[in-house]
């Protein structure tokens, strides 16, 4: 049975900055040595500061050779950075908000598709990697018991961006689970240090993102007032009919959560998680 980790031609492997990420990130590594891989992270702007150095000490520790990318408004449409030069502001973010000049929401997912997505593609293009016939394979780091995101992928089979990239899910494909991600972590001398919230680790990849829970979001501004400063200004940065936009219209605006916030209201105490799956985080 051939390993899921093994690579035979030009391979991309997306590293989003998560535990399950990194993990797989390992895993095709020390399955392939000596082979050339891309490693790749799409930096928004908007990921923790703990994220970026674990991100970083990934790197450092196993030598990836990870390759830093953000999203670009000018040619060619993306920016090699590194751990010292990465925005930390949202800036690759703000830029694409403003050339759309509308926000994401959860059906309209652009950030997604502009700041990481197409990002990668723009580098691998510029490496030839489209020339021709050429193809390659995506590597992403969903597990086997992500069932829907699983499917969602499997039944899309390439790249909804270009059908030369052709989707792999080793991870899923090799049976791993949150537990088998935990028992790695826990065996190596550095982790990915987020702080938690009431016992439980809300925060990850884009701290606000409009797609985690209702109830989530609300918490993690209740601990960091200042978290919804960077989504309030870009609701207010776009607004039509003098009203600012809106990253979702079922729920308040980050302007009002923070508000709330302030005032210590309780605020969604009985919701049901309205948490969206995206796969920025993968």
């Amino acid at each position: 049975m051939r390993n899921p980790y093994t690579v035979d031609g030009p391979t991309a492997v997306s590293f989003s900055g998560g535990r399950t990420s990194a993990f797989m990130a390992r895993q095709v590594q020390l399955a392939n040595p000596g082979k050339p891989i891309t490693y790749l992270f799409a930096n928004t702007g908007k990921e923790r500061e703990e994220t970026l150095r674990f991100v970083e000490r990934c790197d450092q520790e196993w030598g990836l050779g990870l390759v830093w990318l953000e999203f670009s408004a000018e040619a060619p449409g993306f920016a090699v950075v590194d751990f010292a030069s990465a925005s930390r502001q949202g800036e690759p973010f703000a830029a694409i908000i403003q050339a759309r000049q509308y926000l994401p929401n959860p059906v309209t997912r652009f950030c997604t598709v502009e700041l990481k997505i197409r990002t990668m593609h723009r580098y691998l293009k510029s490496l030839g990697w489209a020339d021709e016939a050429g193809e390659w394979d995506q590597m992403i780091g969903l597990r086997a018991d992500e069932h829907r995101r699983v499917a969602t992928i499997r039944r899309r089979g390439t790249s909804s961006e270009t059908p030369r990239e052709h989707m792999r899910l080793p991870l899923a494909d090799a049976g791993v689970t949150l537990v088998d991600i935990d028992r790695f972590w826990r065996e190596q001398s550095f982790g990915l240090e987020l702080p938690t919230i009431n016992g439980k680790t809300l925060l990850g990849n884009c701290d606000l993102c409009f797609l985690k829970g209702r109830s989530q979001v609300y918490s993690i501004i209740q601990s960091d007032l200042r978290s919804a400063d960077w989504w309030s200004a870009q609701e207010l940065s776009i607004s039509t009919g003098g009203r600012a936009a809106l990253f979702r219209f079922d729920r308040p605006s980050y302007t009002q959560m923070q508000a709330y916030a302030r005032q210590q209201h309780v605020l969604f105490a009985d919701a049901v998680d309205d948490a969206i799956d995206c796969y920025c985080g993968a």
